[in-house]
């Protein structure tokens, strides 16, 4: 008899920790989004670590800016930006409080509220694709910037909120370089995903963008 998921909250304990840490062990976990028609669910499949001043691929590698605030602590915060002039994509704030990393949230199986998800991706095929890359998975979840902040790990019934699910076992977690990420940053190995899920993202590889003549 296979065992139910751990519906327990993570901890902020649980975040403040390494990023390189917290990444491969949220695959399994399962975000739940609170929304005024219902909550949605998604097991986490697919993570990317960014580790701040360290890492030329990070929003904060320069410092600290009015965008990235969040990305300082406390840990256990969600961090989301703006990209392309149309999409959202959400992050899991990391620890220590006051040296910025966090971990982005690249994919996952919808296993509750599918209903509501499809609403927001009519585009997606199948439900396979709802939350299969960091776009489509904050477009399922109703993930806007008005969420930038947002405690995780706060009492009650918050917006946002992280269970402990069912980890992926050790030998189920792959890694390899980053989707998409240029430079210097474009080379560590800080992809993090589940062995065979056909919710994972297909890996590609930075394409430099043209600029128009």
């Amino acid at each position: 008899m296979i065992a139910s998921p751990d519906r327990t909250p993570l901890a902020r304990e649980f975040f403040d920790r390494p990023v390189l840490e917290v990444a491969p062990d949220l695959l399994g976990r399962v975000l739940v989004r609170t929304t005024p028609d219902g909550p949605i669910e998604v097991r986490l499949t697919e993570v990317e670590a960014y580790d701040g001043a360290n890492d030329p691929g990070s929003h904060a590698f320069r410092g600290r800016t009015a965008r990235n605030d969040v990305m300082f602590g406390p840990p256990g915060h969600v961090y989301v930006y703006f990209t392309y002039g149309m999409w959202h994509c959400m992050n899991l704030v990391c620890g220590p409080e006051g040296r910025a990393s966090a971990v982005l949230l690249r994919a996952g199986e919808i296993i509750e509220g599918a209903d509501l998800a499809r609403k927001r991706r009519i585009s997606a095929r199948n439900d396979k694709e709802l939350a299969k890359g960091p776009a489509r998975l904050a477009t399922a979840l109703d993930v806007d910037r008005a969420l930038d902040g947002t405690d995780a790990c706060a009492s009650g019934t918050p917006p946002l909120t992280v269970l402990t699910g069912t980890p992926a076992s050790p030998d189920q977690v792959l890694d390899g370089p980053r989707t998409g990420v240029s430079g210097d940053g474009g080379v560590h190995p800080w992809r993090f995903w589940v062995a065979n899920d056909p919710t994972v993202s297909p890996y590609r590889a930075h394409v430099p963008r043209r600029r128009s003549t």
